[in-house]
């Protein structure tokens, strides 16, 4: 028997971070079927299923030095249920329904405070929230980039700027979050990140 299959999350986490791809197909084979059922589910598609897991999972991979990720199973949960909730929206179901039915279907986990506060169908406002002590240029720049996944370029020519001004608005943004909601910046730009692939 493989010995990574014997050990906890965290520490599998702590290996993966260490660059041991044991470690990294360990927690894959542990959470991916879960995840999976859980997607499957609520998208009726098994291509869009298995595309969202492996964006999920190649994000982590690819993020695995900057994430301080303290519960694996609750982080990888609520990043995989936001992109499923987000696939509804897309396709125009009522996340209402999904919501609902949620607690049904979807393996409980134990949530630490700052995932708690992250309700998996309302990062977006979360982020908004968050946001919202910067300047109105600056939110609508950070936003535009982040979560409607425009190109720097675009941005600039939206409102007449320079790239590197469209840049330097990202930057700051970023370090806002950074400072003001550590756990919660994150789990944003991991969740975005995949958006984003």
């Amino acid at each position: 028997m493989n010995t990574a299959t014997l050990l906890h999350d965290e520490e599998l986490w702590a290996g993966v971070i260490n660059d041991d791809t044991r470690a990294f197909a360990a927690l894959y084979n542990r959470h991916w079927k879960k995840l999976y059922k859980t997607t499957l589910y609520y998208l009726k598609d098994q291509a869009t299923a298995e595309e969202i897991l492996h964006n999920v999972f190649v994000t982590l991979w690819n993020r695995r030095h900057y994430l301080k990720i303290e519960n694996f199973s609750n982080y990888v949960y609520v990043a995989t249920r936001y992109h499923i909730y987000k696939q509804l929206k897309a396709a125009k179901i009522s996340p209402v329904e999904y919501i609902d039915d949620c607690a049904e279907h979807i393996v409980p986990v134990d949530f630490n405070e700052a995932v708690a506060r992250l309700n998996y169908h309302d990062i977006s406002s979360e982020l908004a929230t968050n946001l919202a002590p910067l300047p109105k240029r600056c939110r609508e720049i950070f936003w535009l980039s982040r979560v409607e996944n425009r190109t720097n370029e675009e941005i600039a020519k939206l409102f007449g700027i320079s790239k590197r001004t469209v840049e330097n608005q990202i930057t700051h943004a970023l370090k806002h979050l950074r400072l003001s909601c550590r756990e919660l910046f994150e789990l944003i730009l991991f969740v975005f990140a995949i958006s984003r692939l």
